[in-house]
């Protein structure tokens, strides 16, 4: 049986969690924001059977530290640079989800020497629109009331619900995730590692941060975009528009999924990752293939 117990290892001082098991070709899974590296738990052990699977705790998440400094895409781009680094691993597939995929974008942009492929799962970074939600949580003075609207109570009796519900079998899907993003907020860290995070991303108007004008660099990149259909965070308009941007990508829309289409269909997200992993050959494109489509486009 597979151990996929977190681990540690310090990074430029910090400590950062990760979870990783398997062995072959890297692929390295990058959750959301408010998540951690348990959001890839119901798909990790069957890639697992066939790849190394490298699922990290973003800095400001999970169990890794939560210090006062740089949360922007870059910072984070760098951090999984170096943590591949650290761990031996020259290339990989980057999957990310949500934030994670503007992660992922951003990774492919500065450091394309480390990636074969990538996967967007309802990533950030594609378009303006964003869950009210998430807008309302960038306005000024949001983490002085945030005590009051994530209480330490309710993250206790949610949880014993949740432990409960999972013992007995019942998959929590789309709630289940909603929930741990919930509860990871009850603590006064992972508020303000949070604030620092989305700010990074989203304004009151909606996503400050888009990748669109840089996705024709991902042309010689394998690129797989898969969307929940009913997804209520970030339109799934967005994977349609990234799909006529990138020449030759991969677009797969999972029906009655909304936002976390690996947790609420599993399944279905395990059959369209791993067709796409066996039907296409990791790129080598390094930072100067890079250069000359940059070069190229200019010229033109």
């Amino acid at each position: 049986m597979m151990n996929f117990d977190l681990r540690h290892v310090s990074i430029h001082g910090h400590d950062i969690g990760y979870r990783m098991a398997g062995e072959g070709p890297a692929l390295l899974m990058i959750h959301g924001i408010a998540g951690s590296s348990r959001a890839w738990r119901e798909v990790m052990p069957t890639l697992a059977r066939h790849y190394t699977v490298i699922a990290p705790d973003l800095i400001g998440h999970g169990q890794s530290d939560k210090p006062v400094g740089d949360y922007s895409l870059g910072a984070y781009a760098g951090g999984m640079r170096d943590l591949l680094g650290v761990l031996g691993v020259e290339r990989a597939t980057m999957v990310g989800q949500s934030f994670g995929g503007g992660v992922a974008l951003q990774l492919a942009y500065q450091h394309p020497e480390c990636c074969e492929r990538l996967v967007l799962v309802d990533s950030g970074g594609l378009g303006r629109e964003v869950s009210w939600v998430l807008r309302l949580m960038t306005l000024p003075g949001t983490e002085l009331i945030m005590p009051a609207l994530f209480p330490s109570l309710v993250r206790e009796r949610g949880n014993d619900i949740s432990r409960m519900l999972y013992r007995r079998g019942v998959r929590m899907g789309r709630i289940g995730e909603m929930w741990s993003a919930y509860a990871s907020l009850t603590k006064s860290a992972n508020r303000q590692a949070f604030v620092r995070t989305i700010r990074a991303v989203i304004d009151p108007g909606g996503q400050t941060v888009s990748a669109m004008d840089r996705l024709h660099l991902a042309a010689q990149l394998p690129t797989l975009i898969v969307w929940g259909k009913n997804d209520t965070i970030i339109p799934v308009s967005h994977a349609h528009a990234a799909h006529e941007a990138i020449p030759g990508s991969r677009l797969e829309i999972i029906d009655d999924c909304g936002h976390f289409p690996h947790v609420e269909d599993p399944e279905r997200f395990l059959d369209v990752l791993l067709e796409f992993l066996e039907a296409t050959e990791p790129s080598h494109i390094g930072a100067r293939g890079t250069q000359r489509i940059l070069w190229n486009r200019a010229s033109a």
